[in-house]
């Protein structure tokens, strides 16, 4: 298998793009922290607010329960700006809407990189994506587009931003590239993924719950691909 190589770090911004809450953390937080920690700027926006996602807590109760713990698991890993566009967690669909609340998204934001999670029909081992994944993924990848033309969502009144060079794609069967992190980014990017606690204790146990092993054991798995360094892997796309 072919070592990764390094993800750009000629970049000033980015802006990570998910479905739901937990998503970023499942990946790609500890890579978020590195950078911010390096004076990068990183900014979030979230389909949902995951009120969809806890099997034993009414949708009404659970939205704001996991918005508040995404805004804390964002500050770990020093991100502020917290975005939630208010699509139904559960039946995100491809559409003109979300393209245009995500390409409104990316004008405000001018992001150079894009950060989102695996939107392939299934997830290393064969298990099926989440719909919501696959059509947030889809979706953002044709925003990334519409939010350059000027003529596309003229109604949001915002200037086309034309700017996006790469789409990293977190937790991809293929990745091609890293972006290494210190032992200090793998343990903020631990402590984000446990602010979900609501959310991981809805899960009942199991390996998707233990935070250390995922993002810790992952980082150093992937390392081996990129010349001892734990990292995150990430497939990069390129717009520009």
């Amino acid at each position: 298998m072919a070592d990764l190589e390094p993800l750009p770090s000629d970049w000033e911004r980015a802006l990570g793009v998910v479905a739901h809450p937990d998503d970023l953390e499942y990946g790609a937080s500890a890579a978020v922290a590195e950078w911010t920690s390096a004076g990068k700027s990183v900014a979030y926006v979230l389909a949902t607010r995951g009120e969809a996602g806890i099997d034993s807590v009414p949708p009404e109760k659970c939205g704001p329960l996991r918005e508040r713990e995404q805004i804390e698991a964002a500050s770990i890993v020093g991100v502020s700006a917290v975005e939630f566009l208010d699509h139904m967690d559960g039946v995100i669909e491809h559409s003109p809407r979300l393209r245009r609340d995500l390409a409104g998204a990316i004008r405000r934001h001018r992001p150079e990189l894009i950060v989102t999670l695996n939107f392939e029909d299934t997830w290393g081992g064969g298990y099926r994506n989440s719909p919501d994944h696959r059509n947030l993924g889809l979706a953002l990848v044709d925003a990334v587009g519409d939010a350059g033309n000027r003529w596309i969502f003229r109604d949001l009144g915002l200037e086309p931003w034309n700017g996006v060079r790469w789409v990293a794609v977190c937790g991809a069967s293929g990745p091609t590239h890293a972006a290494g992190v210190s032992p200090s980014s793998l343990d903020r990017g631990v402590k984000s993924l446990q602010a979900h606690r609501a959310y991981l204790d809805g899960l009942g146990g199991g390996p998707m719950t233990d935070a250390d092993a995922i993002i810790r054991d992952n980082a150093v798995k992937n390392g081996e691909r990129f010349g001892g360094q734990p990292a995150v892997t990430f497939e990069l796309i390129p717009f520009t």
